[in-house]
């Protein structure tokens, strides 16, 4: 696919500074830019080089202002970054239009409701009572279990298990490999071992939820393990059952969160980061990666660490540490001291 760059200007509401009329017929990074591609500039350690590129046009924001002479052809947007991921959608869409029709060999019970544009790949497993909805990927191997809800234009990639009664919203997207609705984690101890107990909820996806590879959400106990919508889960992520997760909040991979917890909304989760079950973490938290907590947090909170801090308080904690063995040679120095004068 090829565009200009005026036709990319009015895609992405911007203005060009140079020639216009040049061709792009791909994407490339700032760094390792080449004829007939784009790129953008959003991080300003990055902005040495807009001067060397090769890129034939370069995003920037509207307020840039170049210290020496550019070659590449700018675009100025309000955002870089949000309009080369907006640019990068319009381009998948068009590379990679919706499948429709279903594919065989597979399952679809008898009871299950289809839409007609719905796409269903080949050894895909839709059960009993499943609801299908308008426009639905469904990639080849996949499971969908008894009465399960897919929305409306949701895409289940290959591998993708959906356990039974499970709800998932529109406009959704759940990578390979993703588990939705499997046992929580519940065990009631005997004399004897480990009772098993019944986990007899559901997981319930709002709309617009993305679900990376590899990454479970366990049904509840009893009611639902819900995620809100706009949330977006990375890969090898686990929600443990019972738990919710606030409407556009954000977990980074291997991210852990124990049952029956409560994650606010537009919250930012670092990668393995740990969240002990039962408790609430407050809308806007800020946790930095490899975090443990294991407590209450706050509305607005930043907090690093394990056991969890302040993100201030570490950062003096942190820099106190480092001047620990100058402290103890001075110490050690003045002991010294001390006993020759005694002596």
């Amino acid at each position: 696919m090829e565009l200009s760059v005026s036709q990319i200007a009015l895609i992405a509401g911007g203005t060009v500074e140079g020639n216009g009329d040049a061709r792009i017929s791909t994407f490339a990074k700032i760094e390792e830019g080449q004829p007939g591609a784009i790129s953008f500039l959003a991080n300003p350690k990055y902005t040495h080089h807009i001067y060397t590129t090769r890129s034939t046009a370069v995003l920037v924001s509207r307020d840039f202002v170049a210290e020496q002479p550019v070659s590449t052809t700018l675009i100025r947007v309000d955002d870089p970054y949000a309009t080369v991921a907006h640019l990068l959608s319009e381009v998948q869409k068009i590379m990679c239009p919706p499948r429709h029709g279903i594919e065989q060999p597979c399952f679809i019970a008898t009871d299950a409701e289809v839409a007609p544009d719905a796409y269903i790949g080949a050894f895909a497993y839709i059960g009993k009572g499943a609801k299908i909805g308008a426009g639905a990927q469904i990639y080849p191997q996949t499971y969908v279990g008894d009465n399960v809800s897919i929305g409306d234009n949701t895409t289940l990639y290959p591998g993708v298990k959906v356990y039974h009664g499970c709800r998932i919203g529109c406009r959704c997207i759940i990578h390979s490999g993703a588990v939705i609705g499997a046992d929580g984690f519940g065990f009631a101890p005997t004399e004897h071992g480990y009772d098993k107990i019944p986990q007899t909820g559901i997981v319930e996806l709002d709309n617009d939820v993305e679900i990376g590879a590899n990454t479970t959400i366990d049904r509840a106990m009893m009611g639902a393990t819900k995620i809100g919508r706009g949330v977006k889960l990375d890969n090898l992520i686990q929600i443990a059952h019972n738990c919710s997760v606030g409407r556009d909040t954000v977990m980074a991979a291997q991210a852990g969160i124990a049952g029956s917890t409560k994650v606010g909304e537009r919250c930012m989760i670092g990668g393995q980061v740990g969240v002990a079950g039962h408790i609430s973490v407050g809308d806007g938290a800020q946790i930095a990666a490899q975090s443990g907590i294991q407590k209450e947090v706050a509305p607005g909170a930043r907090l690093f660490g394990s056991p969890a801090i302040d993100l201030t308080e570490y950062g003096r904690q942190a820099v106190n540490v480092r001047r620990l063995s100058g402290l103890y040679k001075k110490v050690d120095e003045l002991a010294k001291l001390i006993n020759t004068d005694k002596e």
